[in-house]
């Protein structure tokens, strides 16, 4: 009789799922979640989350709870998930209507998921973090199921810290697989090395290093994977932020001197997939000081973009302070003349050191596609300020609203040969100069593209520059596909922006031969090539041809430049 009796307690234990296993971090992922239900597709208008049990054990979900940023729900009741099985978990309401695609389990609390933008967290009864998914409505890939309707479902569970490059928006006509198999289920790997995006101090004996991806926290624990240079060395402490684990906090013993630039090497951590991190793997810091008047100044602007395109504001910091983005502020002035429209560059730190750019835009994908970026990660996107085609203001604010720049832009500041100046940019001439001469702005160049987004202005200049000239190199070229000469380049350098040129190509009989270039706008500095072939790109014969440019501005200014060159072939 005892030995019964003792039997069924094992029975009744092993139901109530005392005796199942213990969790590790994602044994049970989050893989499907549903963030804006409406306008309705074909699934109820309820916002819900799906698990799946990726492990081999069942797991009683009894005390687990949902948590996102508003705060967490209540403790999901005595259930056992089964292996390689999925459980819907919603608000109490939605129970019924949710029931119907598969097993559904109701918690008090349900947190309301933002549309876009949150961060949503399973923890077990004990506390313990098994996986979060901090998610956009970028993450949809689609532009039209991210309005609503649709879900949001992981492409690949083995790979649960794949982030945006795992998940997509589902292709289910209902709109969503709740209690089943995600209808973009495949595999997807993880096979990238994580990268040090950036760094930065929060005091001199904390800093911050931020990566595109979660780290193996247990792994990103070591001193000894963390150096910083000018004999600060390794950290006294290391703290990976739950629950990303993509940020980690160093203590230092030495403390960071203000406004030095020090750089940071990580080595050894990798990935919740293993991955090791590779060449990208240092990043500058520093502990950050306030920006006054004109440490950073505006440099660039569009405020007339491309059809498809969008505005944007380039900013340069000329002083030699390290700044902290999430202490700036762009802004405009209303009908009434007072400042409006303020808008807080970065919601995290983010340092922007001397001599550098940074491109302020509501979408930098699109400037990035109408424009050649040199430094693809210089942009900070954010909601803009209106910029009126015709004429306005851009104004950026430290972080006691005081004014650190104020330009107050005119179409009419555009070169006056560009008959559209439509997705051309006003380009700062000297950094040094003032903002508001309406001669220190020029259109940007053609030879450009009209616009430098990141990089140094194509009508920069600053005093004691070169003075206008051209020259040509090699002296002599062989256009035969060699490897070895074959294009003539044509460099340009002129004493300030808004010359216009014409190049032609002469034989030695002084026929024309080539116009190379027609009314083209410059910039202070650039080249042009010659491939060696005739107006209507016919192999022209071997020799010295005359290279000849004629440059003129709108101040009535024009210079006549030759150049020999020998056309020579094997």
């Amino acid at each position: 009789m005892k030995q019964l009796t003792t039997l069924v307690w094992v029975c009744l234990l092993m139901h109530t799922g005392i005796f199942s296993q213990t969790a590790n971090r994602y044994d049970i992922v989050i893989d499907e979640l549903m963030a804006d239900p409406s306008p309705q597709v074909g699934l109820p208008n309820n916002e819900w989350i799906e698990l799946k049990n990726t492990s081999t054990n069942p797991f009683n979900m009894q005390g687990w709870r949902i948590v996102d940023l508003s705060g967490q729900s209540g403790p999901m009741p005595n259930f056992i998930l089964k292996p390689d099985s999925f459980l819907i978990v919603c608000t109490g309401s939605a129970v019924q209507a949710m029931s119907a695609f598969g097993t559904t389990i109701s918690v008090t609390s349900f947190p309301s998921l933002n549309n876009t933008g949150d961060l949503v967290s399973l923890r077990n009864a004990q506390g313990k973090l098994i996986h979060s998914v901090s998610y956009t409505d970028k993450w949809y890939q689609n532009e039209l199921k991210a309005g609503g309707g649709w879900s949001l479902e992981m492409i690949d569970t083995g790979n649960p810290c794949g982030g945006l490059g795992n998940w997509m928006a589902s292709v289910d006509m209902k709109g969503g697989t709740p209690g089943k198999k995600n209808s973009i289920n495949a595999a997807n790997p993880d096979k990238i090395s994580p990268k040090l995006v950036r760094a930065y101090a929060s005091d001199s004996l904390h800093v911050v290093l931020l990566f595109d991806e979660p780290l193996d926290s247990l792994n990103a624990l070591g001193a000894g994977n963390y150096t910083i240079s000018d004999g600060i060395g390794q950290p006294q402490g290391v703290n990976p932020v739950t629950p990303l684990f993509d940020h980690v906090i160093l203590k230092l013993a030495v403390p960071l001197l203000r406004n030095k630039i020090y750089t940071v090497t990580v080595k050894t951590v990798t990935d919740c997939s293993g991955n090791s991190i590779g060449s990208v793997n240092m990043a500058r810091l520093g502990v950050s000081s306030g920006a006054d008047s004109l440490d950073l100044v505006v440099n660039e602007i569009l405020f007339n973009p491309p059809p498809a395109g969008t505005d944007y504001v380039e900013l340069y910091n000329r002083s030699k302070k390290v700044i902290d983005l999430k202490n700036i502020y762009i802004a405009n002035r209303n009908a009434t003349g007072m400042i409006s429209s303020i808008n807080q560059l970065s919601a995290e730190s983010r340092l922007i050191f001397p001599e550098e750019f940074i491109v302020v835009t509501a979408d930098a994908l699109l400037v990035k596609r109408n424009y050649i970026t040199l430094n693809p990660d210089a942009f900070a996107e954010v909601t803009m300020p209106s910029f009126n085609n015709d004429k306005g203001d851009a104004i950026i604010l430290n972080e006691q609203g005081r004014i650190v720049d104020e330009l107050v832009y005119d179409a009419n500041w555009h070169f006056k040969l560009i008959d559209n100046p439509g997705g051309v940019a006003l380009e700062r001439i000297d950094h040094n100069a003032p903002t508001q001469l309406q001669d220190n702005w020029h259109s940007a160049s053609t030879s450009s593209g009209y616009g430098t987004p990141t990089y140094k202005n194509s009508q920069y200049r600053a005093e004691g520059e070169l003075k206008g000239d051209i020259s040509i190199s090699p002296e002599i070229f062989s256009p035969d596909n060699d490897g070895m000469d074959d294009y003539a380049t044509i460099d340009y350098v002129f004493p300030k922006p808004g010359y216009v040129i014409n190049i032609s190509i002469f034989d030695a009989g002084g026929r024309v031969v080539r116009y190379l270039q027609r009314n083209v706008l410059c910039g202070i500095k650039g080249n042009y090539r010659w491939d060696g072939l005739g107006e209507k790109n016919q192999k022209l014969p071997v020799g010295i041809y005359i290279i000849y440019t004629e440059a003129y501005n709108l101040d009535g200014k024009s210079k006549q430049f030759k150049n020999v060159i020998v056309l020579a072939r094997k």
